[in-house]
């Protein structure tokens, strides 16, 4: 069964001031997305990614160069329309498709390989990784606005609620979702284009309601809990300092 891994990086970098593409941002004098490509060419995986591109997309293409198949998304309309333009040269590719993002330089390749794992041996539709924080404090304000993950009364994940979307008593949950799942491909290109944008944001669509189709469908979704610090995107110059100080540190370890 092969393994697929889409990088979504069309953004642009509005909160940090930036002309240009977001994922091209320098951390300790790299682009970020470089970062996130190192960690899959880690893995070992058999196929090159495919990175999802879009503002100002020929700067990022030509800094990825043939380390990755290039998608466009001419407009962005939400991380499940990003994933959707994956699917002209992904569709007929049987196996299982995990979604990254470029902003995200600290992801590991063993927990790439960790999620790949879980849901191959669980038969899953949907593997996602989640994250638990104490609180929304000091180096973790970032994390307030990810969204949360509701669990039913027998602990399994029910749903995710953008922040957006939350009522003021799911809020205060402080399980996490940072956004990286595992697909069932043949699944989810049936269900990609089922995606309502019926939200409270700018009528995007969200990736994150294939989890809700899969439970009303009784699919099997499973969870794998990772460190915060791997779940840090930078979308400030304070979460890039922060960025750059724990790579600091990574690299002393090493």
């Amino acid at each position: 069964m092969s393994r697929q891994i889409i990088i979504l990086a069309a953004g642009k970098g509005t909160r940090m001031n930036c002309d240009g593409p977001k994922v091209l941002q320098e951390v300790l004098g790299r682009p970020m997305i470089d970062y996130v490509l190192d960690s899959v060419e880690k893995t070992g995986l058999a196929v090159k990614p495919v990175v999802i591109i879009g503002f100002q997309g020929n700067k990022v293409r030509d800094q990825v160069g043939e380390r990755a198949e290039l998608v466009w998304q001419q407009n962005q309309f939400g991380t499940g329309h990003a994933v959707s333009c994956a699917s002209e040269i992904l569709r007929e590719r049987n196996g299982d498709v995990l979604v990254l993002y470029g902003d995200t330089p600290l992801i590991s390749p063993k927990t790439i390989n960790n999620l790949f794992d879980i849901h191959g041996a669980e038969g899953s539709m949907i593997t996602m990784m989640t994250t638990e924080v104490e609180n929304f404090n000091d180096w973790r304000q970032g994390f307030y606005g990810f969204g949360r993950i509701l669990r039913n009364g027998n602990n399994s994940i029910s749903a995710i609620r953008e922040l957006k979307d939350c009522s003021d008593e799911e809020k205060n949950i402080i399980e996490l979702n940072p956004g990286y799942y595992c697909f069932n491909s043949e699944w989810l290109w049936k269900n990609i284009d089922l995606i309502s944008n019926n939200n409270n944001q700018q009528q995007e669509y969200y990736l994150t309601d294939l989890v809700e189709m899969a439970v009303q469908q009784g699919r099997l979704i499973n969870s794998l809990k990772i460190h915060p610090i791997e779940c840090l995107g930078v979308n400030t110059v304070e979460q890039l300092k922060l960025v750059e100080d724990l790579l600091k540190q990574k690299m002393v370890k090493a």
